[in-house]
Order: structure tokens, then sequence, then C-alpha cells
């Protein structure tokens, strides 16, 4: 109802070219708050990596548990719970990797980041009974340092946020040494009954190195969200500046 009092499409056609753009700017205004407010909420973020041989059999692991949290002078941190020793044989995360299970693959789209990205409309999806509009991004440019998403995002037609993410990580590559990233999917669901928080994603992949192909598995998922303080002010619209975002390569 809301929606429709704003100008937007009505949920049994597709926008025209105005509305797309105002759902973009919308949507993206909506993902500014959210980026805004989970940066109050503590949560465990568990990551897992399996290197699979010829024959699908789990040959070597990553694993990494950390607790997000709150000192008590308020400031957030990072507690790793659980990181064993690595036995990865043929692969090599690197620190685009660990960009991109911060930034990229939890994927948040907002005001200050839209200038970055070519946003095009693909059409409407329903994605476990949510009405969506799904969007293809893609980085217009590639600077040093930063990571970007490639591929596609599904926002929810009422809430106007992220619900699925859907490509791979990527950035500028250093000459001479074989990158490969995976693509992934990242789900998310609502939280205290106003955002969407990514909760899961996954990747199961062929990397194409040139030394041959290596299979892999990939899993995060975030858990326990609490909101750390109650007073933080969400004021949707402004822009909200956000880690760059980052990818994942295997040598």
């Amino acid at each position: 109802m809301l929606l429709l009092a704003a100008g937007l499409p009505a949920a049994d056609r597709d926008p025209a070219a105005g509305e797309i753009e105002q759902i973009i700017q919308k949507f993206a205004a909506n993902e500014s708050a959210f980026a805004q407010a989970r940066a109050s909420y503590t949560y465990r973020q568990t990551a897992r990596v399996q290197e699979l041989d010829e024959g699908g059999n789990v040959r070597g692991r990553f694993e990494i548990i950390a607790d997000i949290l709150f000192s008590p002078d308020g400031k957030r941190g990072e507690k790793i719970v659980r990181a064993p020793v690595t036995t990865l044989v043929n692969i090599q995360l690197t620190p685009e990797d660990e960009q991109d299970l911060r930034d990229v693959q939890p994927f948040v789209l907002t005001t200050a980041e839209v200038p970055n990205y070519y946003v095009r409309y693909l059409g409407r999806e329903t994605l476990d009974e949510i009405a969506c509009y799904a969007f293809a991004v893609k980085p217009k440019r590639l600077e040093a340092g930063k990571r970007y998403l490639q591929g596609i995002i599904w926002v929810d037609d009422r809430d106007l946020m992220i619900v699925k993410s859907y490509g791979r990580g990527t950035g500028l590559k250093k000459k001479g040494v074989d990158y490969q990233y995976p693509k992934f999917e990242t789900f998310r669901e609502q939280i205290d009954g106003k955002y969407w928080f990514p909760t899961y994603t996954i990747a199961n992949s062929v990397l194409p190195f040139e030394n041959g192909p290596q299979r892999i598995r990939q899993s995060v998922r975030y858990e326990d969200y609490k909101q750390f303080k109650a007073d933080v002010k969400v004021i949707f619209g402004d822009p909200v500046k956000t880690p760059e975002s980052k990818e994942t390569k295997k040598p």
C-alpha cells in the first residue's frame, strides 16, 4: 500500500523506466539504513572452505569461526572462536578472499555505492513466495584495493531491500598470478521484523586454474544477531560509508 502511494508499480506489471530508477534509489537508501543498523549488531560468522579431489572427496579444509562483538567501551571488533590449521593443498586463500567473505558475499548496495555500478533491471521473480525485482549489477570501473560484485541481486518489492545476491567478487588482478574466484549465492532473512540480514552464503564451483581445474565448496553462516545499542538512530535515505568491497583467489 505504501509502495503504491509512493508511485511504485503494482505487483502485476513491470515498472516503467522512470519507476525503475525510483526503485533503485529507494532500495539503495534502505540498504544504507540497513548497513548503519547492522553495524550495531553482534553476530557469529562461521566460514568454511573445502577442497575436493577428483572423486569428490574432501582433501583439505579451512575454517574460521568469529564473533563480531562490542567492547565495554562500545568499540566493535572481532573475536576468533575457532581457527584450526588449514589443510588446503592446491588452493590458497588470499587477502582478496578474506575481503570477499567480509564485504562482497554479504553484499549491500548503498546510496554511496550505486554510482560505482551499472544496475540493469531484469524483471520480476518470486523467491520462496517473496515477490522481487531482479537486477544485474556490474562495476563501472575497477579501482586498486577495492572488490565488487558482478552478478544479480533480488530486491523484495515491498520492503525494497536485497533478499538474495548471486555472482562472484571481482577486482583488479596482479599480473602473473592465477586468481580464480567462485560464484556464490547469499541469502538473507528478516531480523527483528525490519531489516533483511545475510544469514547464509554457499558456493560450489570448479575453479579453472591454468594447471588444472579444482572443485571447491564454501559456506558462510551468520547467526545469533543481537542488537548492541538500542539508541542507534536510523534515518532512511542517508548514505552510509561502508568498508570497501573485496574478492576471492586461488593459486
